[in-house]
C-alpha cells in the first residue's frame, strides 16, 4: 500500500487525516515497528497497527487531534496492560501524525519519489518537537532495520513492503487459489502456463502473467533466490521445469505439487538427469506447511502460503537458500 498516496487523496477533498505509526515495541505487542495505518476524519482506516483495543484507542486519539485542528507528530507511550487493560503485558509507542491541507505539497512530492522508486522509499527528518511538520528528505538508499527508527532526533522511515519473487507455474484450480491466497501477502508473483485461455479475466495487482509453450525456457528470467512453485496439467512438464530450476542452483525455494510417491519417482528421475545429490535434496514435495488434510485448492493454497511466508522469514532472517524447510509435522500428500 502507498500510504503517501492515500493521504494524499484525503487531502485533495479537504479533509485531514492521521497517520499512525507503531514507532516502538516491547514484550508482547500486537505489530512490530513500522506497522501503520491511516485515520481519516470519518473515523475509517487503512492499514492495521494490530486491532484490538490499541488501535480503537488510537483511532479515537487521532479523531481528536483532527477535531483540535492539529498538525505534525506526537509521540504516545502506551502500556498495553495498566492503560488499557489488556493482557499481552507489552508497551507501544506510537507516532500519530496529522496531516491538513497545508501539507498538499510535501505529501505530493513523497508520492512521486515513492512511484519513482517502484513502491519503496527511505526517508529522514529531524523531529526536535511535537506538533511540528516533518521535513522529510529522501535518501538514496532503504536502510536497515525496522521501518521506523527514532535515534538522537532524527526519525528514519521505510516505506513500502519489500517483496519476495514468486514464479508459479500452472494456471489450474490450485494454481489460481495459490494466486489469491498470495494476493495479500509481501510476495511478487509471475505466474505462468503453456495455456493462454486458463488465465482468469481479472488478476490481483500483485501479479505478471506470461504463456509459453516451454515454460522452463522462462526460469532463466527469474531473479536469484526467486521461489519456484511448480503445479501444471502434466507430470512430465512439473518434471522439466524443477529440473531445470534445480541445476540452476540459485533460488531459494524449488517446490512441486504431489505425493510422496511422486517425490519418489521425481528424485529418482533427476538423478538419472544427472542433478547431484544436494540439488535433488533441494526439491519440495509434498507442498504445504504441514497438518492440513483438506485437498480443497483454497485449502491447499493456505498450506502453500503458510510455507512460503516461513521460508520467507527464514531466508531473510538467516540466509537459508536452497535448503527444504523444517516442518513439525509432515505434509499430507497433494492433488497432482
Amino acid at each position: 500500500m502507498i500510504f503517501w498516496r492515500r493521504i494524499l487523496d484525503e487531502l485533495r477533498k479537504g479533509g485531514a487525516c492521521c497517520l499512525v505509526t507503531v514507532a516502538a515495541s516491547a514484550g508482547s505487542a500486537p505489530r512490530e515497528a513500522g506497522a501503520r495505518m491511516i485515520v481519516r476524519a470519518d473515523g475509517s482506516i487503512s492499514g492495521t497497527i494490530g486491532g484490538g483495543t490499541l488501535e480503537f484507542e488510537a483511532i479515537r486519539w487521532a479523531l481528536s487531534g483532527m477535531r483540535e485542528g492539529r498538525r505534525g507528530l506526537a509521540l504516545r507511550r502506551v502500556s498495553l496492560g495498566p492503560d488499557l487493560g489488556q493482557c499481552c503485558g507489552g508497551r507501544v509507542d506510537l507516532a500519530l501524525e496529522h496531516f491538513t491541507a497545508e501539507d498538499i505539497e510535501p505529501v505530493r512530492a513523497l508520492v512521486h519519489a515513492q512511484e519513482e522508486r517502484g513502491g519503496q522509499l527511505a526517508v529522514r527528518a529531524a523531529f526536535t518537537q511535537e506538533g511540528m511538520p516533518l521535513q522529510r528528505q529522501v535518501l538514496g538508499d532503504l536502510p536497515a532495520g525496522p521501518d521506523f527508527q527514532l535515534a538522537d532526533g532524527v526519525i528514519t522511515e521505510r516505506f513500502g513492503l519489500e517483496l519476495q519473487p514468486v514464479w508459479l507455474f500452472g494456471a489450474g484450480h490450485v494454481g489460481r487459489a495459490v494466486v489469491l491466497a498470495l494476493a495479500p501477502l509481501p510476495f511478487d508473483v509471475t505466474w505462468i502456463d503453456s495455456r493462454p485461455d486458463f488465465f482468469p479475466p481479472a488478476m490481483p495487482g500483485n501479479l505478471r502473467y506470461a504463456s509459453v509453450s516451454r515454460p522452463a525456457d522462462l526460469l532463466k528470467d527469474a531473479p536469484d533466490s526467486a521461489f519456484i512453485l511448480v503445479m501444471t496439467h502434466s507430470h512430465a512438464l512439473d518434471e522439466d521445469i524443477v529440473a531445470a530450476a534445480l541445476a540452476q542452483d540459485r533460488f531459494a525455494y524449488v517446490g512441486v505439487i504431489g505425493s510422496e510417491t511422486k517425490r519418489a519417482r521425481f528424485t529418482s528421475r533427476l538423478r538419472r538427469r544427472g542433478l547431484a545429490e544436494r540439488q535433488v535434496g533441494g526439491l519440495v514435495c509434498p507442498i504445504g506447511a504441514g497438518g492440513v488434510k483438506s485437498k480443497l485448492p483454497a485449502a491447499i493454497a493456505a498450506s502453500v502460503a503458510v510455507e512460503l511466508l516461513i521460508k520467507n522469514e527464514a531466508v531473510k532472517l538467516e540466509g537459508l537458500y536452497n535448503q527444504p524447510l523444517a516442518q513439525g509435522q509432515k505434509p499430507v500428500n497433494n492433488a497432482g
